[in-house]
């Protein structure tokens, strides 16, 4: 991402216009250090909070003539300029902790003058932001003191607080947003808790729903979904407060059109990455369906625009275990779309011309219609879900038995690397062995044994003739796919609780006997 362009920083001998002379001369001699030691950190901090408490007494003293406080607002600027230093020396942190840093950073995030509380969030992003890992001890301890600081509130605030028609105020969110990244990947549990005490959600919906493409909208989509990740808490409560049309509505925006640059392709991918987070709660797959998420969706793969990906994706969360949503689907004639792709009838582009692209494409749509078939179990849906594969003589039977021999040979070289390890690998359990297939492709293989089971256990003749005879020619039999079918079985989870499981398996077995 291209970050917001820093704030210049007064020269030594450099006057600030319409302030008097003041001697800045000491930030050559800080710039000069090539180690900072504590006792200069500390020295560092004392002379800050001195030039924090002179120009709130100055405020205070004189509230009403600016000109009586301006020398120690420009004199506190430069120390917080100078207080940059310590982003060199994070191992410096628990010390200077104690004496104060925090909560005087936390204070200065209030200041009335938005350009101090910009230099805060500004030096705050400096401080929290290091990728050695001997920094963590330090920058954990700064970032525990400064959520005790109440920064996490403070920070958010101020997002509303400037005003990004001023390109300086559009930094310092740029910064804000900076700070609350640093943090929220020192202390992951921080997520929750930032979206509980503050409106931060409620400004990050707000921020995506503008039309206009910037690096703050980028910014602010980015720590979207590092919320939503792995937060069922934030999944539910962006739900709440109507999240799920907010991003919709900010994905429509591309429903016609692809983004111009590089970083507004990934700022997209950033919102579909929300949406399919935000589908993870029932209650938002509900939510979905009823503000026509999936019409959008079904109407960005029919443009076959740069989204087509993530629109197939998408569905495939609303659709999972949610049966109005399969419904939708098929009402909104969304099956035509889908076994295009199915049968690899898909837009090709630079980007997607890798076959890594088109493999992580047929998986979803293989996913997406293993879920059509079960949530639609009867009826005229049902009828015209199998019926897509009797046209043309089967053909997308065929293409089912393409997938199923390519991913079973996958799972067959796997498993035999898998018996063959050396003794030191021995050590392996069965769990790790069962997610080394995985990763080779056994769940692509599950789902595909699932869809033709479905269509098997139909009954149609004509659709079990074709598999039988598509078994034959690939040295199959039907007990290779039961055995596929069995593994996946005795593997459903209780993520989504024990009835489902129970359910799932109860469906699974049906189908393995009706083989």
């Amino acid at each position: 991402m291209d970050s917001a362009p820093k704030r210049k920083r007064p020269d030594a001998d450099e006057e600030v216009p319409g302030a008097g002379a003041v001697d800045l001369s000491y930030l050559e001699a800080a710039d000069a250090l090539d180690v900072l030691d504590l006792r200069a950190a500390k020295r560092l901090l004392l002379s800050f909070e001195r030039r924090l408490r002179d120009n709130l007494e100055a405020r205070m003293k004189h509230p009403d003539d600016p000109a009586r406080f301006a020398d120690s607002e420009i004199a506190l600027h430069a120390e917080t300029d100078r207080l940059r230093l310590l982003a060199g020396a994070p191992d410096l942190f628990p010390d200077l902790v104690p004496l104060g840093l925090a909560s005087s950073l936390s204070s200065l995030l209030t200041h009335d003058n938005a350009d101090l509380a910009a230099a805060a969030a500004s030096l705050l992003s400096d401080l929290t932001d290091s990728d050695d890992p001997d920094d963590l001890a330090g920058l954990r301890s700064l970032a525990d003191a400064l959520v005790d600081a109440n920064a996490l509130d403070l920070l958010v605030h101020n997002l509303s607080r400037f005003s990004e028609a001023d390109p300086d105020e559009a930094e310092a969110v740029h910064h804000t947003l900076a700070v609350l990244e640093n943090l929220l990947e020192l202390r992951p549990h921080l997520a929750d808790l930032v979206c509980d005490r503050t409106k931060l959600l409620r400004w990050l919906l707000a921020r995506l729903k503008a039309r206009e493409f910037d690096a703050n909208k980028q910014y602010a989509s980015e720590i979207l979904a590092i919320l939503l990740q792995d937060s069922p808490t934030n999944q539910k409560r962006l739900g709440q407060i109507n999240g799920v049309d907010g991003l919709l509505q900010a994905v429509a925006m591309y429903k016609s059109r692809d983004p111009k640059t590089t970083d507004e392709e990934e700022m997209l991918e950033n919102l579909f990455d929300c949406l399919c987070c935000v589908l993870m709660p029932t209650e938002n797959k509900e939510r979905f369906v009823k503000a026509e998420g999936v019409e959008l969706m079904i109407i960005i793969m029919k443009q076959k625009k740069l989204a087509y990906n993530s629109a197939i994706r998408t569905l495939d969360f609303a659709m999972t275990r949610f049966p109005p949503a399969c419904e939708r689907f098929v009402d909104v004639l969304g099956l035509k779309t889908a076994f295009a792709a199915f049968m690899g009838k898909i837009p090709v582009s630079k980007k997607n011309k890798k076959e890594s692209y088109q493999e992580a494409l047929e998986e979803r749509v293989i996913s997406l219609i293993a879920s059509l078939f079960g949530g639609i179990t009867k009826g005229s849906r049902r009828i015209r879900l199998l019926g897509k594969f009797v046209e043309n003589e089967c053909e997308k039977i065929d293409r089912l038995m393409e997938f199923y021999t390519r991913y079973s040979e996958r799972v067959k070289a796997e498993t035999e690397k898998l018996d063959n390890l050396d003794l030191d690998d021995l050590e392996m359990d069965e769990d790790e062995r069962y997610n080394r297939k995985l990763e080779a492709g056994l769940y692509t293989l599950q789902l595909v044994a699932l869809i033709l089971g479905h269509i098997w256990h139909s009954g149609n003749s004509q659709m079990r003739t074709r598999i039988e005879l598509l078994l034959r020619q690939n040295k199959l039999t039907k007990d290779d796919v039961k055995d596929i079918l069995q593994e996946y079985h005795d593997n459903i989870g209780d993520l989504d609780g024990p009835e489902e499981k129970e359910r799932a398996q109860a469906r699974t077995k049906e189908i393995i006997a009706a083989l």
